[in-house]
């Protein structure tokens, strides 16, 4: 018989939670959904939803340095697509498996992660040698280094404990 370790004795866990929260509340649903809603950022009206400023800022960040998300090709679009329909819903679902300590979230986090690794890796080799570079490369991958790394570390945490929230009683 297993029973789940508390949270407060698995400290990571909470950074995890946050990369999850961080994800789910701006990135996912503020940042991509602004470049599904909005197909066009010099000729656009203002939605319901982003925000105005929250899109104003989506667009300052393509303006000063990454055309890619200010261009929108169809590749990059099919990557936010991901992020909204595939990784919006597992980060909440993680966010509550790691809270309850629920090891059913083990198989999709492998797949999952892998997905968003194979996504960032496409992205910043776009971003390095494409055809529309990143105009301040080293911020560019800096911002996106938590996406290249923290599925190598969740993955890496999954891989290693076949129990990541529970222990023998």
């Amino acid at each position: 018989m297993r029973k789940v370790i508390s949270l407060k004795k698995r400290p990571v866990d909470y950074i995890y939670l946050v990369f999850f929260f961080i994800n789910v509340t701006f990135i996912t649903y503020v940042v991509d959904i602004e470049q599904i809603i909005i197909k066009d950022p010099s000729n656009f009206k203002y939605p319901v939803w982003p925000l105005p400023f929250l899109i104003d800022m989506v667009h300052w960040w393509g303006n000063m340095f990454d055309p890619l998300q200010r261009l929108r090709p169809m590749w990059w679009q099919a990557t936010i697509w991901l992020d909204v329909v595939l990784f919006g819903p597992f980060y909440l679902l993680a966010i509550y498996a790691f809270i309850k300590g629920k090891e059913w979230i083990r198989i999709p986090t492998f797949l999952i992660m892998a997905v968003l690794f194979t996504n960032v890796f496409i992205i910043c080799s776009e971003e390095i040698a494409g055809p529309t570079p990143a105009l301040n490369l080293p911020l560019v991958l800096l911002a996106n280094a938590p996406w290249f790394l923290f599925p190598i570390f969740l993955i890496w945490k999954m891989w290693k404990h076949e129990h990541p929230f529970t222990e023998e009683v």
